[in-house]
Protein backbone atom coordinates (compact mmCIF):
# COMPACT_ATOMS: atom_id res chain seq x y z
CA UNK A 1 0.00 0.00 0.00
CA UNK A 2 1.96 3.23 -1.49
CA UNK A 3 0.83 6.65 0.30
CA UNK A 4 2.85 8.30 -2.34
CA UNK A 5 0.45 8.04 -4.40
CA UNK A 6 -1.66 10.23 -1.78
CA UNK A 7 0.65 13.41 -2.50
CA UNK A 8 2.71 14.33 -5.04
CA UNK A 9 5.69 13.87 -3.09
CA UNK A 10 6.72 11.08 0.02
CA UNK A 11 4.22 12.40 3.12
CA UNK A 12 6.14 13.38 5.58
CA UNK A 13 4.97 11.48 9.05
CA UNK A 14 6.52 12.31 12.83
CA UNK A 15 5.65 9.23 15.62
CA UNK A 16 6.27 9.30 19.02
CA UNK A 17 6.36 6.22 21.78
CA UNK A 18 8.01 5.19 24.20
CA UNK A 19 8.21 1.52 23.19
CA UNK A 20 11.22 1.26 20.40
CA UNK A 21 9.74 -1.75 19.37
CA UNK A 22 6.62 -0.19 18.58
CA UNK A 23 8.29 2.43 17.53
CA UNK A 24 10.34 0.62 15.06
CA UNK A 25 7.56 -1.42 13.94
CA UNK A 26 5.18 1.94 12.58
CA UNK A 27 9.00 2.77 10.75
CA UNK A 28 9.09 0.25 9.36
CA UNK A 29 4.96 -0.05 8.00
CA UNK A 30 5.23 3.70 7.03
CA UNK A 31 8.77 3.30 5.73
CA UNK A 32 7.78 0.46 3.21
CA UNK A 33 4.50 2.60 2.31
CA UNK A 34 6.56 5.29 1.09
CA UNK A 35 6.76 7.85 3.81
CA UNK A 36 9.60 9.85 5.16
CA UNK A 37 9.30 9.19 9.09
CA UNK A 38 11.02 11.04 11.78
CA UNK A 39 10.55 9.23 15.09
CA UNK A 40 10.74 10.08 18.76
CA UNK A 41 10.48 8.39 22.05
CA UNK A 42 8.94 11.21 23.52
CA UNK A 43 6.09 14.01 23.11
CA UNK A 44 8.59 16.92 23.58
CA UNK A 45 10.54 16.04 20.90
CA UNK A 46 7.86 15.00 18.60
CA UNK A 47 6.18 18.37 18.95
CA UNK A 48 9.13 20.29 18.46
CA UNK A 49 9.56 18.45 15.15
CA UNK A 50 5.92 19.03 14.39
CA UNK A 51 6.26 22.55 15.03
CA UNK A 52 9.43 23.13 12.91
CA UNK A 53 9.04 20.87 10.36
CA UNK A 54 4.90 20.99 9.21
CA UNK A 55 4.38 17.15 8.64
CA UNK A 56 1.58 15.52 6.43
CA UNK A 57 0.46 13.62 9.68
CA UNK A 58 1.33 12.67 13.39
CA UNK A 59 1.25 9.29 15.13
CA UNK A 60 1.19 10.19 18.92
CA UNK A 61 1.22 7.22 21.41
CA UNK A 62 -0.43 8.20 24.57
CA UNK A 63 1.30 7.16 27.47
CA UNK A 64 4.49 8.81 27.26
CA UNK A 65 7.25 10.39 29.88
CA UNK A 66 7.33 14.31 30.23
CA UNK A 67 4.20 14.82 27.77
CA UNK A 68 2.08 12.62 26.88
CA UNK A 69 0.62 12.50 23.10
CA UNK A 70 -3.11 14.04 24.90
CA UNK A 71 -1.02 16.89 25.89
CA UNK A 72 1.00 17.03 22.26
CA UNK A 73 -2.50 16.63 20.15
CA UNK A 74 -4.01 19.71 21.90
CA UNK A 75 -1.00 21.52 21.43
CA UNK A 76 -0.82 20.76 17.84
CA UNK A 77 -4.81 21.85 17.27
CA UNK A 78 -4.32 24.89 19.69
CA UNK A 79 -1.82 26.37 16.95
CA UNK A 80 -3.06 28.45 13.78
CA UNK A 81 0.10 26.99 11.93
CA UNK A 82 -0.02 23.54 12.85
CA UNK A 83 -4.08 23.20 13.69
CA UNK A 84 -5.11 20.51 10.41
CA UNK A 85 -2.35 18.42 10.67
CA UNK A 86 -4.20 14.80 11.27
CA UNK A 87 -3.24 13.20 14.81
CA UNK A 88 -3.68 9.57 15.16
CA UNK A 89 -3.58 8.60 19.19
CA UNK A 90 -2.02 5.35 19.27
CA UNK A 91 -1.99 3.46 22.66
CA UNK A 92 -2.72 0.40 24.71
CA UNK A 93 -5.58 1.21 26.47
CA UNK A 94 -8.98 0.47 24.09
CA UNK A 95 -12.16 2.01 25.93
CA UNK A 96 -14.95 4.15 24.94
CA UNK A 97 -13.29 6.63 27.91
CA UNK A 98 -10.29 6.90 26.14
CA UNK A 99 -11.40 7.20 22.69
CA UNK A 100 -13.37 9.94 23.92
CA UNK A 101 -10.59 12.01 25.79
CA UNK A 102 -8.53 11.55 22.43
CA UNK A 103 -11.10 13.11 20.25
CA UNK A 104 -11.58 15.88 22.94
CA UNK A 105 -8.06 16.29 22.59
CA UNK A 106 -8.63 16.95 18.92
CA UNK A 107 -7.44 13.62 17.73
CA UNK A 108 -8.53 12.68 13.91
CA UNK A 109 -8.86 8.90 15.00
CA UNK A 110 -7.95 6.57 17.61
CA UNK A 111 -5.83 3.26 17.10
CA UNK A 112 -5.33 0.56 19.89
CA UNK A 113 -2.89 -1.70 20.41
CA UNK A 114 -2.16 -3.86 19.04
CA UNK A 115 -2.88 -2.68 16.30
CA UNK A 116 -3.41 -4.58 12.66
CA UNK A 117 -1.00 -2.56 9.62
CA UNK A 118 -3.15 -3.02 6.99
CA UNK A 119 -5.84 -1.17 8.72
CA UNK A 120 -3.46 1.05 10.78
CA UNK A 121 -1.85 2.25 6.81
CA UNK A 122 -5.63 2.65 5.53
CA UNK A 123 -6.78 4.70 7.94
CA UNK A 124 -3.38 6.50 7.56
CA UNK A 125 -4.00 7.26 3.95
CA UNK A 126 -7.27 8.10 4.28
CA UNK A 127 -6.06 10.79 6.62
CA UNK A 128 -3.55 12.10 4.24
CA UNK A 129 -5.53 11.91 1.25
CA UNK A 130 -8.11 14.73 3.86
CA UNK A 131 -4.73 16.57 4.75
CA UNK A 132 -4.01 16.75 0.75
CA UNK A 133 -7.38 18.14 -0.09
CA UNK A 134 -7.26 20.57 2.63
CA UNK A 135 -3.83 22.27 1.29
CA UNK A 136 -4.73 22.49 -2.05
CA UNK A 137 -7.86 24.19 -0.89
CA UNK A 138 -5.20 26.62 1.21
CA UNK A 139 -3.44 27.40 -2.02
CA UNK A 140 -6.27 27.68 -3.98
CA UNK A 141 -7.43 30.36 -1.55
CA UNK A 142 -4.01 32.10 -0.83
CA UNK A 143 -4.29 32.14 -5.18
CA UNK A 144 -7.23 33.82 -5.23
CA UNK A 145 -6.67 36.35 -2.27
CA UNK A 146 -3.49 37.23 -3.92
CA UNK A 147 -5.59 37.73 -7.42
CA UNK A 148 -8.17 39.95 -5.62
CA UNK A 149 -5.79 42.11 -3.27
CA UNK A 150 -4.35 42.76 -6.89
CA UNK A 151 -7.60 44.96 -7.51
CA UNK A 152 -8.36 45.78 -3.83
CA UNK A 153 -6.81 46.17 -0.33
CA UNK A 154 -6.43 43.50 2.32
CA UNK A 155 -8.94 44.49 4.18
CA UNK A 156 -11.53 44.86 1.63
CA UNK A 157 -10.59 41.33 0.06
CA UNK A 158 -11.21 39.85 3.56
CA UNK A 159 -14.37 41.38 3.58
CA UNK A 160 -15.40 39.88 -0.20
CA UNK A 161 -14.18 36.68 0.58
CA UNK A 162 -16.28 36.58 3.58
CA UNK A 163 -19.29 36.49 2.06
CA UNK A 164 -18.96 36.12 -2.16
CA UNK A 165 -22.43 34.92 -2.59
CA UNK A 166 -23.13 39.15 -1.50
CA UNK A 167 -20.05 40.79 -3.20
CA UNK A 168 -19.08 38.49 -6.28
CA UNK A 169 -22.81 38.39 -7.77
CA UNK A 170 -24.63 40.50 -10.70
CA UNK A 171 -26.45 43.86 -9.23
CA UNK A 172 -25.38 46.98 -7.51
CA UNK A 173 -26.78 48.86 -4.64
CA UNK A 174 -26.93 52.65 -3.88
CA UNK A 175 -23.89 53.92 -1.96
CA UNK A 176 -22.56 57.22 -1.20
CA UNK A 177 -18.77 57.03 -2.19
CA UNK A 178 -15.55 59.26 -2.80
CA UNK A 179 -14.41 59.12 -6.48
CA UNK A 180 -10.85 59.57 -7.68
CA UNK A 181 -9.55 59.97 -10.98
CA UNK A 182 -6.22 60.93 -11.59
CA UNK A 183 -4.63 61.38 -15.23
CA UNK A 184 -1.40 62.08 -16.96
CA UNK A 185 -0.83 65.52 -18.66
CA UNK A 186 0.87 66.02 -22.19
CA UNK A 187 0.82 62.05 -22.12
CA UNK A 188 0.22 62.13 -25.92
CA UNK A 189 3.54 63.86 -26.98
CA UNK A 190 5.72 61.90 -24.85
CA UNK A 191 4.75 58.81 -26.18
CA UNK A 192 5.13 60.08 -29.94
CA UNK A 193 8.43 61.39 -28.52
CA UNK A 194 9.37 57.82 -27.38
CA UNK A 195 9.63 54.14 -27.86
CA UNK A 196 6.48 51.92 -26.92
CA UNK A 197 8.95 50.09 -23.88
CA UNK A 198 9.64 53.04 -22.86
CA UNK A 199 6.42 54.37 -22.96
CA UNK A 200 5.19 51.35 -21.27
CA UNK A 201 8.27 51.07 -18.55
CA UNK A 202 7.14 54.60 -17.43
CA UNK A 203 3.31 53.94 -17.15
CA UNK A 204 4.42 51.20 -15.13
CA UNK A 205 6.58 52.93 -12.83
CA UNK A 206 4.08 55.56 -12.48
CA UNK A 207 1.11 53.19 -12.12
CA UNK A 208 2.80 51.02 -9.38
CA UNK A 209 3.51 54.19 -7.33
CA UNK A 210 -0.30 55.35 -7.93
CA UNK A 211 -2.03 52.21 -7.75
CA UNK A 212 0.03 51.53 -3.75
CA UNK A 213 -1.07 54.84 -2.67
CA UNK A 214 -4.80 53.72 -3.12
CA UNK A 215 -4.22 50.48 -1.23
CA UNK A 216 -1.91 52.57 1.51
CA UNK A 217 -5.54 54.34 2.21
CA UNK A 218 -7.76 51.24 1.53
CA UNK A 219 -9.28 52.77 -1.54
CA UNK A 220 -10.76 50.04 -4.22
CA UNK A 221 -9.00 50.32 -7.73
CA UNK A 222 -11.65 50.35 -10.35
CA UNK A 223 -9.36 50.46 -13.71
CA UNK A 224 -6.59 51.99 -15.95
CA UNK A 225 -8.29 53.87 -18.81
CA UNK A 226 -5.06 54.64 -21.12
CA UNK A 227 -2.85 57.06 -18.84
CA UNK A 228 -5.71 57.52 -16.36
CA UNK A 229 -6.55 55.65 -12.81
CA UNK A 230 -10.01 55.36 -11.42
CA UNK A 231 -10.77 54.43 -7.78
CA UNK A 232 -13.38 55.11 -5.05
CA UNK A 233 -13.25 55.45 -1.85
CA UNK A 234 -16.74 53.71 0.63
CA UNK A 235 -17.70 50.16 -0.97
CA UNK A 236 -17.26 47.68 -0.48
CA UNK A 237 -16.20 48.41 2.96
CA UNK A 238 -17.13 51.55 4.00
CA UNK A 239 -15.90 53.86 6.95
CA UNK A 240 -16.72 57.44 8.22
CA UNK A 241 -13.18 58.67 6.78
CA UNK A 242 -14.29 57.52 3.45
CA UNK A 243 -14.01 60.77 1.68
CA UNK A 244 -10.81 61.96 3.93
CA UNK A 245 -8.82 59.09 2.71
CA UNK A 246 -9.78 59.72 -1.36
CA UNK A 247 -8.34 63.59 -0.68
CA UNK A 248 -5.01 62.20 1.54
CA UNK A 249 -4.53 60.00 -1.54
CA UNK A 250 -5.07 62.57 -4.05
CA UNK A 251 -2.13 64.50 -2.08
CA UNK A 252 0.24 61.95 -1.98
CA UNK A 253 -0.33 60.72 -6.05
CA UNK A 254 0.93 64.28 -6.74
CA UNK A 255 4.13 64.29 -4.06
CA UNK A 256 5.11 60.86 -4.67
CA UNK A 257 4.37 61.88 -8.65
CA UNK A 258 7.02 64.85 -8.45
CA UNK A 259 9.48 62.96 -6.38
CA UNK A 260 9.29 60.11 -9.35
CA UNK A 261 9.53 62.84 -12.05
CA UNK A 262 12.67 64.60 -9.94
CA UNK A 263 14.24 60.88 -9.60
CA UNK A 264 13.83 59.99 -13.46
CA UNK A 265 14.31 62.80 -15.41
CA UNK A 266 12.83 61.24 -18.91
CA UNK A 267 9.03 61.69 -17.05
CA UNK A 268 9.93 65.19 -16.34
CA UNK A 269 7.53 66.39 -19.00
CA UNK A 270 4.90 64.39 -17.65
CA UNK A 271 2.14 66.32 -15.53
CA UNK A 272 -0.66 64.54 -13.15
CA UNK A 273 -4.17 65.90 -12.87
CA UNK A 274 -6.50 64.70 -10.30
CA UNK A 275 -10.28 65.25 -9.65
CA UNK A 276 -12.19 64.58 -6.76
CA UNK A 277 -16.30 64.64 -6.01
CA UNK A 278 -17.79 62.70 -3.03
CA UNK A 279 -21.86 61.70 -3.54
CA UNK A 280 -24.60 59.01 -4.73
CA UNK A 281 -23.90 55.58 -7.04
CA UNK A 282 -24.76 52.91 -7.69
CA UNK A 283 -22.08 50.57 -7.07
CA UNK A 284 -22.18 46.86 -7.72
CA UNK A 285 -21.04 44.04 -10.21
CA UNK A 286 -21.78 45.01 -13.80
CA UNK A 287 -21.51 42.91 -17.12
CA UNK A 288 -22.43 39.10 -17.21
CA UNK A 289 -22.11 36.06 -15.29
CA UNK A 290 -18.91 35.09 -16.64
CA UNK A 291 -17.42 38.74 -16.89
CA UNK A 292 -18.13 41.02 -14.60
CA UNK A 293 -16.67 44.36 -13.77
CA UNK A 294 -17.24 45.77 -10.16
CA UNK A 295 -17.29 49.64 -10.43
CA UNK A 296 -19.61 52.89 -9.49
CA UNK A 297 -21.92 54.31 -11.92
CA UNK A 298 -23.79 57.84 -11.33
CA UNK A 299 -23.61 61.34 -12.10
CA UNK A 300 -21.11 61.27 -9.21
CA UNK A 301 -18.31 59.21 -11.41
CA UNK A 302 -19.43 61.81 -14.41
CA UNK A 303 -18.25 65.36 -12.24
CA UNK A 304 -14.95 63.52 -10.52
CA UNK A 305 -13.58 62.47 -14.24
CA UNK A 306 -14.74 66.14 -15.76
CA UNK A 307 -12.81 67.91 -12.77
CA UNK A 308 -9.77 65.64 -13.11
CA UNK A 309 -9.97 66.56 -17.23
CA UNK A 310 -10.15 70.36 -16.12
CA UNK A 311 -7.31 69.96 -13.75
CA UNK A 312 -4.05 71.60 -14.66
CA UNK A 313 -0.29 69.68 -13.83
CA UNK A 314 -0.03 69.00 -11.02
CA UNK A 315 -3.17 69.93 -9.53
CA UNK A 316 -6.50 68.44 -7.45
CA UNK A 317 -9.41 69.88 -8.00
CA UNK A 318 -12.32 68.89 -5.76
CA UNK A 319 -16.19 69.97 -6.43
CA UNK A 320 -17.97 72.77 -3.60
CA UNK A 321 -20.40 69.52 -2.54
CA UNK A 322 -16.98 67.67 -1.92
CA UNK A 323 -15.75 70.83 0.01
CA UNK A 324 -18.58 71.50 1.92
CA UNK A 325 -18.25 67.79 3.90
CA UNK A 326 -14.43 68.97 4.70
CA UNK A 327 -14.02 72.61 5.71
CA UNK A 328 -10.88 72.28 7.14
CA UNK A 329 -8.79 71.33 4.25
CA UNK A 330 -6.73 73.85 2.33
CA UNK A 331 -8.12 74.94 -0.49
CA UNK A 332 -7.49 77.65 -3.02
CA UNK A 333 -11.42 78.79 -4.44
CA UNK A 334 -11.15 78.98 -8.43
CA UNK A 335 -14.89 79.99 -8.40
CA UNK A 336 -17.28 78.28 -11.26
CA UNK A 337 -16.03 76.51 -14.37
CA UNK A 338 -18.05 74.68 -16.65
CA UNK A 339 -17.05 71.27 -16.68
CA UNK A 340 -17.03 69.38 -20.19
CA UNK A 341 -20.72 67.61 -21.31
CA UNK A 342 -22.31 69.79 -17.86
CA UNK A 343 -24.99 72.56 -18.84
CA UNK A 344 -24.12 73.90 -15.05
CA UNK A 345 -21.53 75.41 -13.82
CA UNK A 346 -19.59 73.74 -10.82
CA UNK A 347 -18.09 75.41 -7.74
CA UNK A 348 -14.61 74.76 -7.94
CA UNK A 349 -11.50 74.13 -5.52
CA UNK A 350 -8.21 73.49 -5.96
CA UNK A 351 -6.75 71.12 -3.06
CA UNK A 352 -3.35 72.45 -1.32
CA UNK A 353 -3.76 70.18 1.94
CA UNK A 354 -5.41 68.48 5.32
CA UNK A 355 -5.52 71.31 7.07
Amino acid sequence: MDLHTVLARPPRVVIADDDWLNRDLLVTYLGAAGCEVQAFEDGVGALQAIQQSLPDLALLDNHMPEMSGLEVCRTIKGDERTQFIPVVIVTAMDSQQDELHAIEAGADDFIPKPFNSVILLTRVRSLLRIKHLHDELERRNALLNQVLTRYVAQEIADVVLADPERHLKLGGEIREVAILFADLRDFTPFSASHTAPQVVDSLNLIFNELVEIIFENKGTFDKFMGDAIMAFYGAPLRGKDDLERALRSALEMQKRFARLKKDSPNLKPLGLGIGVHYGEVIVGNIGSERMMDYTVIGDTVNVARRLQETARAGETLISEATYQLMPKVRVDAIGEKFLPGRSDPVVVYSLKGMG
